[in-house]
């Protein structure tokens, strides 16, 4: 999809919502709009316009990032720059995500105009961008296929390089630098390496607990590609497993499939959810699941829709979600497994197929 069809299909959302332009300030909602990558930036969406503005160290990337939009070197705060513009620009509702933007963002936009516009020019509205966001087009699907290659081609790399006496400093450490000559530009998130007990911490950061002679270890990681993200979790075991330790893994594992199999348009999120979290409770280990199922991905690791129940949200083609369900039992240990899955016009489709059946190092 074209950056202009995307600033188009942001546009005719502002004027659903009643308002009669948009004011981007959330940096992944820009780069999505209008393909500026720089750390500082307001975007303003009004009729056929768009205006980008930033500051001068971002001169020359803007124009090159950002070419199908007017680009202004601010001298002050991007997102007063912005306000002042659409007061001359003579806007009376300014559309605002009212999820990205804190009530200090609100009060300098406020201060940015005048007392005669101020009350009525900024109207707060859902996130009309991530909704966009939330259904992937053919050019974003082939970006983070690549990115969820790369975290499978790493995943295994690490089957052979984790051995005891090493740290799970040391296990995120060569899992990222791998990832970087590989051609990540960035992990997705802080890695995720959590052993023994530890695995029992559904987000436990790597620390210097050396890995188990017998106990289970848990990877969690992305990469970004071209700014998009991975997400994947595997879970393996060090030395000889006990047999509730086998009999969880398994429980966990059926739980995951099943929640990659009811992935398909048309299902709700709260579906997806139960098909995951059914298969615990038969085997009697639900209270143990403390989080929803699985969430989206893109530019982003945390996007919508979530897979959780009540969730209504039905799913799309060209979604990308992660099925992650977990059985964490304090004190003890904790098993999970993450998948990401592009819905596609008839089901769900893999993008992390590296390996999920049971493995002893």
């Amino acid at each position: 999809m074209s950056l202009s069809l995307r600033k188009k299909r942001a546009v005719a959302r502002a004027k659903a919502a009643g308002v009669d332009c948009l004011l981007v300030t959330h940096l992944p909602d820009v780069r999505y709009l209008c393909g500026f990558t720089g750390s500082n930036a307001a975007l303003v969406l009004a009729g056929g316009r768009a205006v980008l503005f930033t500051d001068g160290r971002y001169t020359a990337q803007a124009k090159a990032e950002a070419a199908g939009s007017r680009v202004v070197i601010a001298r002050k705060p991007a997102v007063t720059a912005a306000c002042e513009w659409m007061e001359a620009a003579g806007i009376q509702r300014c559309g605002f995500d009212a999820a990205q933007t804190t009530v200090a963002a609100l009060e300098v936009m406020r201060k940015s105009v005048s007392t005669k516009v101020r009350r009525g020019l900024f109207q707060a509205v859902e996130p009309l961008v991530a909704g966009l966001r939330e259904v992937k087009d053919a050019e974003e699907v082939a970006t983070m296929r690549k990115a969820a290659l790369l975290g499978c081609q790493l995943f295994d790399g690490m089957l052979s390089f984790m051995q005891l006496g090493l740290t799970e400093v040391a296990v995120a450490a060569e899992l990222e630098h791998a990832a970087r000559l590989a051609g990540a530009e960035a992990m997705s998130f802080e890695t995720i390496v959590a052993s023994g007990e530890r695995s029992a911490l559904p987000h436990g950061r790597a620390t210097q607990a050396k890995l188990p002679k017998r106990g289970f270890v848990t990877l969690d990681f992305g990469v970004v590609v071209d700014g998009y993200c991975s997400d994947m979790t595997r879970t393996v075991h060090m030395g000889k497993a006990q047999p509730d330790e086998r009999e969880v893994y398994d429980a966990v594992l059926e739980a995951q499939e099943a929640g990659v199999a009811k992935v398909a348009p048309g299902v709700t999120c709260a579906e997806v959810d139960e098909a995951a979290r059914s298969v615990l409770r038969t085997a009697g280990m639900d209270k143990y699941f403390s989080h929803s199922t699985g969430h989206g991905v893109g530019l982003e690791i945390h996007e919508g829709p979530r897979l959780a129940a009540k969730q209504t949200q039905v799913l799309a083609p060209g979604m990308i979600v992660t099925i992650e369900p977990g059985v964490y039992m304090p004190g003890r240990f904790g098993v999970r497994i993450e998948d990401m899955v592009l819905v596609t016009a008839t089901g769900g489709e893999v993008l992390t197929p590296s390996v999920k059946a049971w493995i002893e190092l």
